[in-house]
């Protein structure tokens, strides 16, 4: 595979940029914010998966073959939190994979596919973080095999597998398909999961959205219309607001949480808009389990 030179050539470009779109624009909506949060699944990785967790604290356990990641806790604690963040710092950390000290965060914070989250959802986003209860929970350090945890290895990584810049329109859509793109591309971050990975931790482009091993091992979903020919539309709406199956079924774990944080939380548009774009995409072939 060839580098993309340019992947981290604007990335000096990008920083000057993102605070230049704080200082242009008014502040964010936090109410819309709290929807945005819902449909990026933020809950989800930044919560202890444990009875009367504190939302947003951090401590939840991500294993992968490169080992075990855990979301960091994201209220506005100054020590523990991003309270001492500035809304550039947030920026840069969405749209570049960048600490505010310069470092790389590991990709398993989805952040190839955050990056698309266009500057107002960005600064929505930022809002409503800041209006969360401060936690003191100190976050938890990842547990990665070898080298896996020297972040400048990220670097070369990224030379490879990860492009950063908003979201913009897909020729040949609709409004309400590219709409769906937008939240199953960037905000769901849809892809990090459903699409399967090379031997580096790199997704496998030709097979996006096809399902297979996801980044706990476990088999994911073809959201291809080759998995998803089966059913109706009416029929993935239900699935996606209630959890249970036509017949009667109920998903794995993982995909039954993301049902309760994210997809049943969508407005009625949004999620028509994602069932209208999975229905554009190339059907693939399901990988044989």
């Amino acid at each position: 595979m060839r580098p993309k030179a340019n992947a981290l050539g604007q990335g000096a470009l990008t920083v000057v940029l993102c605070a230049a779109l704080v200082n242009a624009y008014a502040q964010g909506d936090a109410k819309r914010g709290e929807y945005l949060a819902k449909a990026a699944g933020c809950v989800g990785c930044h919560t202890e998966d444990k009875e009367a967790a504190v939302p947003y604290a951090g401590g939840r356990a991500l294993k992968t073959p490169f080992g075990t990641f855990y979301g960091p806790n994201i209220t506005p604690d100054p020590k523990t939190g991003i309270g001492s963040w500035t809304e550039a710092d947030f920026i840069r950390a969405i749209r570049l994979g960048e600490r505010p000290d310069g470092s790389n965060y590991f990709p398993a914070f989805p952040y190839p596919s955050f990056s698309k989250i266009i500057d107002s959802d960005l600064r929505d986003l930022w809002a409503y973080l800041r209006t969360l209860p401060p936690s003191a929970r100190p976050s938890k350090e990842h547990d990665l095999w070898f080298f896996f945890g020297w972040r400048w290895v990220v670097t070369l990584w990224k030379w490879f597998f990860f492009t950063p810049g908003p979201f913009t329109s897909l020729p040949g859509l609709s409004d309400t398909a590219n709409r769906g793109a937008y939240l199953v591309q960037a905000l769901g971050h849809c892809s990090e999961c459903h699409t399967p990975r090379n031997f580096f931790g790199g997704p496998k482009t030709s097979r996006f959205l096809a399902g297979g091993k996801g980044p706990d091992g476990k088999n994911v979903a073809n959201l291809t219309p080759t998995g998803l020919k089966k059913q109706s539309d009416r029929e993935l709406v239900d699935f996606l607001t209630t959890g249970i199956t036509p017949d009667g079924d109920v998903p794995a774990e993982a995909m039954g949480e993301v049902i309760r944080n994210t997809t049943s939380q969508l407005t009625p548009s949004d999620l028509n808009a994602v069932i209208g774009y999975l229905r554009t995409l190339p059907p693939l072939p399901s990988e044989k389990k």
